[in-house]
């Protein structure tokens, strides 16, 4: 089952409790708006996977209340409805950040095909945003793009394999990981020496970013590996 959230504003009350029903048959969460502030508000006040917008509606129309979206968020996803002899209103969508549009009348499965693939083009941007964002543990700091690494206000200047290993540890903090775990994901699955080079270059890095003013960040968990705590 789908467990996206999905913002439908639809002044149509008919069109609008199909498709909500429709929708939540597909196992999405959905929340219905009649007009165009009331959707708006509805948006700012939690998060959503996915706006479905009809560009007709009363109060603000479709159109306002895109631009109003894309003034505060880019990743969000945003199909307009549209009717078929409105080739501007779609231009204008799309210039404004529409995502996609689809025209009245429409069939149920092409709706929700647009919504799938909309979906996955905005998990895939947010998986990037995630994956390019600076990595913070308590006061250890890493910027992967620029290989930067500082504990509090200092640079500490670590090796490549160093820095990739720091790099796996942060990404699974609080987690404990074992040497084959740890050798797999940053020596890589054709490395064949010995797992001691885990626990060698582990107190190459204590011996970097430990401060006797506060506990250490890589923890030895008896038995078992190491694990990065918070």
């Amino acid at each position: 089952m789908n467990q996206a959230k999905i913002l439908l504003i639809e002044d149509e009350k008919k069109i609008a409790r199909l498709l909500k029903l429709e929708l939540e048959y597909e196992g999405y969460e959905v929340k219905t708006a009649e007009d165009g502030a009331t959707g708006l508000e509805w948006f700012k006040s939690e998060p959503w996977d996915l706006v479905l917008l009809d560009v007709m509606i009363p109060q603000l129309s479709g159109m306002e209340v895109l631009r109003r979206i894309r003034a505060s968020d880019s990743v969000t996803p945003v199909i307009l409805v549209t009717a078929r002899d409105s080739l501007p209103d779609k231009v204008s969508g799309l210039d404004l950040g529409a995502n996609d549009y689809i025209t009245k009348p429409f069939a149920i499965e092409e709706l929700l095909a647009r919504i799938r693939a909309c979906l996955r083009v905005a998990a895939g941007v947010r998986k990037k945003e995630e994956e390019e964002a600076p990595l913070k543990v308590g006061d250890l700091f890493i910027n992967e793009k620029k290989r930067i690494v500082m504990r509090g206000e200092t640079v500490v200047e670590l090796t490549p394999r160093e820095f990739d290993l720091l790099v796996y540890l942060a990404r699974h903090v609080n987690q404990v990981l074992d040497r084959e775990q740890i050798l797999t994901e940053v020596w890589g699955y054709d490395y064949y020496g010995d797992t001691n080079v885990v626990d060698v270059y582990i107190r190459y890095l204590r011996k970097k970013l430990d401060d006797p003013a506060h506990p250490p960040l890589i923890q030895t968990v008896r038995g078992i590996g190491y694990a990065l705590k918070e």
